[in-house]
């Protein structure tokens, strides 16, 4: 089919797209309007002759200018390609973009938007105005001025998020006339294999947003912009892995996404990560975790802020504009909350594709200031802060005694010797007496693989095991949960120093099948574990050793009948 059978020329110059699918460059555009121009007549519905005005000029094979009234519109530019159309004396400027890769579907942002209309991802996968032989999977045009302005800039954002392959983003920061390039490809995620529908369903993922403080490395606490929990206390996956929290991820900001992430609406504005860290000082108001922001020039959306009320330092994903400078004010969109910039402004960009960061399968190599709960990471987890710094978390290792009847059965776990427990692992420091003991300290250093919340057994001087919960420990000193007395005898008799300290894993009433604990793995750990029910149906003392090694470790409670 010709292209004189797919547009039409008006009197007043309007030139519009009359076809159905087929396309054209613009250099054949140019041709075709020349070519009606040195007509002696008009005829059909192409009101052009060699009595009009010229309707066009060329600059390049890529550079076409229409003249003396002449244009198009929207739906006629949809069928150019492979080059820039300008008009109305450059009020209006249509830019041609060009994508070396394999792109299938391109998402394309620009002034801090998705372009909604994407007729470029009508032929997908198999692409729009495609050259497979250059490489080439989409050619097509964008409107990068109108009424005289130039839109954002002519700043744009290509994306590619096709859940189960590999995303990618390239920018185009100031369209040129002509063919300008983006770079989008993919390939099969190996780590992303879940289908979409499935990861619909999952509920065990949440996050909290805004500044976290997170001890990750388990030497003191970093700032992060969020806190992801893998064990969020839903119910699918039965067994979420770190692994399902990347897919999880990839799936919150997929193309076609309704989600909504760090108050982003994907279905219109794509969560990013963090584009730049921002210096700021005379704090006026009480900014929300996240929210909106703007200054003159730019908006964002700020992702962090190290603190409300007294900021000195904000993270944002900028969305449109450029990022503000030294003495701009910037102001929340929702609180109305201001700071000012104080010189340094840091372009965190690139920023991590997609945002979570990098799985390996069984780790996460995590995005700029992604944040997840320490009790989810493994030693092979590798996170980034927000001052740029890598954390690598200790190994937590989880053991778990199972076979328990919940309401009934008592549990303890503990240090063993072989063939009972050891209760001689630390020695107090200082005797205990008086009705309010806040505080236990031992002889020498609380080994680091102690669980920062749990149960200590102290041996007093008439030799019952005080159980005594702690809140925190530090060096050598545990804090107890509440204040205990130590002034009376038998059970509340004192402890003097030497005495026997040890730490107890379990020491409770099983209020599920399955009891476990977590802590830091510093060495293998010899274990006793006594399981006791004189309850309604009551079993004979199990107990038995066990191990803690550097991967964890378990044991099933044997239930012999005591009746």
């Amino acid at each position: 089919m010709a292209i004189g059978d797919d547009f039409s020329v008006a009197a007043n110059g309007d030139i519009r797209y009359t076809g159905t699918t087929a396309n054209y460059t613009v250099i054949a555009f140019h041709r075709w309007l020349q070519d009606l121009a040195d007509q002696a007549a008009a005829s059909g519905n192409d009101i052009l002759d060699i009595t009009d005005n010229t309707p066009s000029e060329r600059a390049t094979d890529n550079l076409i200018t229409l003249i003396n009234g002449y244009n198009i519109d929207q739906t006629a530019s949809e069928h150019l390609f492979d080059g820039s159309i300008v008009q109305a004396g450059g009020d209006d400027i249509w830019d041609g973009i060009v994508n070396f890769g394999n792109a299938e579907f391109i998402e394309i942002m620009q002034n801090g938007a998705l372009i909604a209309n994407d007729f470029w991802n009508v032929n997908t996968p198999s692409g729009f105005n495609a050259d497979a032989g250059q490489g080439i999977s989409h050619r097509f045009l964008v409107k990068t001025r109108t009424a005289g302005a130039d839109i954002d800039g002519r700043r744009l954002l290509g994306m590619h998020h096709e859940f189960g392959q590999t995303y990618s983003e390239f920018s185009i920061n100031g369209t040129a006339r002509g063919n300008n390039v983006l770079a989008l490809s993919w390939q099969d995620d190996l780590n992303n294999v879940t289908p979409a529908g499935t990861v619909a369903t999952w509920d065990q993922f949440t996050n909290t947003q805004g500044y976290q403080l997170l001890n990750v490395t388990g030497s003191g606490t970093n700032p992060f912009y969020s806190q992801w929990t893998v064990d969020g206390g839903g119910t699918t996956p039965a067994v979420p892995t770190i692994n399902d929290l990347y897919e999880y991820a990839k799936w919150l900001v997929r193309r076609g996404s309704t989600s909504t992430v760090y108050g982003l609406a994907q279905a219109t504005v794509p969560f990013r990560g963090i584009t730049h860290e921002i210096t700021v000082d005379t704090p006026t108001g009480n900014f929300d975790p996240v929210e909106p922001v703007s200054w003159s020039g730019g908006t964002g959306q700020m992702l962090a802020i190290d603190s409300e009320t007294a900021g000195t330092k904000m993270w944002i994903q900028l969305l449109s504009g450029v990022a503000p400078t030294d003495g701009q004010v910037i102001t929340g969109g929702t609180t109305s909350a201001t700071v000012t910039v104080n010189v340094t402004v840091l372009d965190r960009r690139p920023v991590p594709i997609p945002f979570i960061g990098v799985s390996t399968g069984s780790a996460l190599i995590g995005g700029y200031g992604i944040g997840v709960d320490p009790a989810d990471l493994s030693a092979s987890d590798l996170l980034t802060d927000l001052g740029g710094v890598t954390r690598t978390p200790p190994n937590n290792v989880t053991f778990s005694v199972s076979g328990l009847v919940s309401g009934e059965d008592r549990v303890l776990v503990t240090w063993g010797t072989g063939s009972d427990i050891d209760k001689d692992q630390l020695l107090l420091s200082g005797t205990l007496n008086g009705a309010a003991v806040a505080s236990v300290v031992v002889s020498t250093a609380i080994p680091s693989d102690t669980p920062q919340v749990g149960v200590l057994r102290v041996v007093n001087d008439s030799g019952f095991d005080v159980r005594l919960p702690y809140s925190s420990w530090t060096g050598s000193t545990f804090t107890l949960t509440s204040t205990y007395n130590f002034s009376g005898v038998d059970e509340f008799d004192s402890a003097t120093t030497g005495n026997f300290v040890y730490i107890a894993y379990i020491d409770k009433l099983a209020a599920a099948a399955t009891e476990s604990f977590t802590v830091v793995y510093a060495a293998d750990r010899a274990l006793w574990v006594r399981v006791r029910d004189g309850g309604v149906t009551p079993i004979k003392t199990f107990e038995s050793p066990a191990s803690l090694s550097g991967t964890g470790g378990s044991i099933s409670a044997i239930r012999t009948t005591d009746l």
